[in-house]
């Protein structure tokens, strides 16, 4: 039987940790569970060494951000798969066996998903994963479950066990070699779409992302940088962009590149006009936050991307225009 390490990153999280972690102790009996902070300036260490002796607490120097967080902190983890969590999940009785059988049953997969529904509506999918990450034409991440903001209910459509294109950082489950043979997640990103990033290299080199939707698990969602922090905004275009750079196919690049530069000016003049002049110019500095990282993203390209990267099209246009 393969291992499996738990795998928590925090940053000044106590009150998520609190609420969360008794969830992820209570039925995760045959895993070792960590916690790998980033420097918190709150007391969440102190608190775990009192209140939960038995999770392993690793420290960062500083904060690296979700990507280098992890990537820091799982070289001191021995396991044969990693559960990287997000602190603000709760899981739920059952949640280990279905994924674990997946990767038993399936060794051409590299990473699995559960499937996430929302914390605090606890009948619909959460905007981080649903029922399992897609891509579509445009680059543009969607999920089973999820088309932008836009949430279905549960209503048991996604019950399968099924390939995705992503699977999301929110509950990734990956094999620990799959992970270190792509060298994990691109720190530049920091945070936001590095695990769609690590899924479509996996993709590139042959392995397969899963997806089963009999492994719950509930996201409360927006526990370290809420969808109205610029910031967000800025990291999740920025990512985006770069994530397109390096893994698509080259005669396809140049053109959905410059297209999606154009798509994201108009998009920055809409958050500009519903939600304020920050978002405007979030998306305005992720443009040349994202030319600034072109030399290095085109070193980390690979030589053979795989051309048929996704099963949907013109996703946005569909979505903001047809509904």
């Amino acid at each position: 039987m393969k291992s499996l390490a738990i795998v928590i990153l925090n940053w000044n999280g106590k009150k998520w940790l609190e609420q969360f972690l008794p969830s992820v102790i209570a039925h995760s009996a045959n895993a070792e569970v960590f916690v790998i902070d980033n420097a918190s300036e709150d007391d969440s260490v102190s608190f775990l060494a009192s209140d939960f002796p038995e999770v392993k607490v690793i420290q960062n120097a500083k904060n690296h951000g979700f990507a280098g967080g992890y990537n820091e902190g799982l070289k001191q983890i021995n396991a044969d798969i990693y559960c990287l969590l997000n602190s603000d999940v709760e899981v739920t009785p059952g949640w280990l066996e279905p994924v674990l059988d997946v990767f038993e049953h399936h060794p051409e997969v590299a990473a699995v998903q559960p499937k996430i529904l929302d914390y605090n509506r606890r009948t619909h999918f959460e905007f981080a994963g649903a029922g399992g990450g897609m891509i579509d034409n445009l680059g543009y991440p969607w999920c089973r479950g999820r088309i932008f903001d836009r949430l279905e209910q549960d209503l048991g459509q996604y019950d399968d066990v099924a390939e995705v294109f992503w699977a999301s950082g929110c509950s990734l489950f990956i094999q620990s070699a799959d992970f270190w043979k792509e060298n994990g997640f691109d720190e530049r990103f920091f945070a936001h779409q590095e695990e769609i990033d690590l899924c479509w290299r996996l993709k590139n080199s042959g392995r397969k992302i899963f997806y089963t939707g009999q492994s719950v698990v509930y996201h409360a969602g927006g526990g370290t940088l809420n969808k109205q922090n610029p910031q967000k905004t800025y990291l999740n275009f920025r990512n985006n962009l770069t994530m397109l750079l390096k893994n698509l196919p080259f005669p396809k690049l140049l053109w959905l590149i410059f297209f999606r530069l154009c798509l994201d000016g108009v998009a920055g003049i809409y958050f500009g006009i519903t939600q304020g002049f920050g978002h405007l110019w979030a998306v305005v500095r992720s443009h040349f936050g994202f030319y600034g990282m072109i030399p290095g993203t085109l070193k980390r390209r690979i030589h053979q991307p795989i051309k048929k990267y996704h099963q949907q099209k013109w996703l946005i246009f569909k979505h903001y225009l047809s509904r």
